[in-house]
């Protein structure tokens, strides 16, 4: 039916999914129901054409659906993949190339400051500029027994990875980033409602909000725009990985079903877009029904 409204609710698979277990950082191909990424349904309108863009995290999920989306918009993409994830980052790079563009992986731990140094070099030499840094890379582990199963290591991990990253890429690229350009981080609706059982991780999606509102006064003058997409469940292999239950996985937003990462790459590209000219420090919720601030 073409281009025909289709019923939000069930138009992607509604949970009871099978129970599924994987170890971190988890695999898109082990996934039952598969993820959509856009593969069959993104279709580009030129938005982004010949934009360089920096994607963390673009192996699977998020990352891999908005590398698609702006692979298909026009722009060149680099972006991270950790060493365990090699083989999504090789579907995502297929991906890219596929839409005409060029797609490079980079295995890079954002934990390390010197890796993201490295990063940002590495995208420089490539593009000669980073028009559109996507800070997407996080790290979660659920711990429904509360605050005295998380341990030090495992809070670390979660703040270098949620946190200390975000931080070193903005600081590293903001002197490549030229006026038109934009940063666009990815916080979540734990941010606002804080599951328990996620206490660490949803405190570095609070502090990602207001990094995010700081940073673009900060940046306003420059005519670099900073903007945040805050997703509700998503289904990505983050999900199988780290958290135990997965058969009723977002059945309590009020769609009833989780996002499919293509459902929140439409966001970045807009935000990227000189549609989103005027629109900085702001966060676009993307919950399937749930209130936010």
């Amino acid at each position: 039916m073409g281009n025909a409204p289709q019923d939000p609710t069930t138009k992607h698979p509604q949970p009871e999914f099978p129970q599924q277990d994987q170890e971190p950082p988890g695999r898109t191909g082990a996934m039952d129901p598969a993820p959509d990424h856009g593969e069959e349904s993104y279709r580009g309108n030129g938005l982004l054409r010949d934009r360089a863009a920096v994607v963390t995290g673009g192996d699977s999920g998020i990352g891999r659906a908005v590398a698609l989306a702006y692979a298909r918009e026009g722009a060149d993409v680099l972006f991270t993949h950790l060493p365990a994830e090699a083989d999504d980052a090789r579907e995502t790079v297929r991906l890219v190339e596929e839409a005409g563009r060029r797609g490079l992986a980079v295995p890079c731990d954002i934990r390390d400051e010197e890796q993201c140094r490295r990063l940002v070099e590495r995208a420089v030499t490539e593009f000669g500029r980073i028009d559109v840094l996507v800070n997407n890379a996080a790290y979660q582990m659920s711990q429904p027994e509360g605050i005295e199963d998380i341990s030090t290591e495992q809070f670390d991990r979660v703040v270098h990875t949620n946190l200390y990253g975000m931080f070193w890429l903005c600081k590293m690229s903001v002197p490549h980033i030229p006026s038109g350009g934009s940063i666009i981080n990815t916080t979540s609706v734990q941010a606002y409602k804080p599951s328990p059982h996620l206490l660490d991780y949803a405190m570095t999606k609070g502090a990602i909000v207001t990094f995010t509102q700081g940073l673009a006064q900060m940046l306003a003058d420059r005519g670099v725009r900073v903007n945040a997409v805050a997703p509700g469940p998503v289904w990505t292999p983050l999900i199988p990985a780290t958290l135990p239950d997965t058969k009723k996985f977002g059945e309590q937003a009020p769609m009833g079903r989780p996002a499919q990462p293509a459902e929140m790459a439409p966001a970045y590209v807009f935000l990227a877009s000189e549609h989103a000219g005027f629109i900085t420090a702001e966060i676009m919720n993307a919950t399937g029904g749930t209130p936010l601030p």
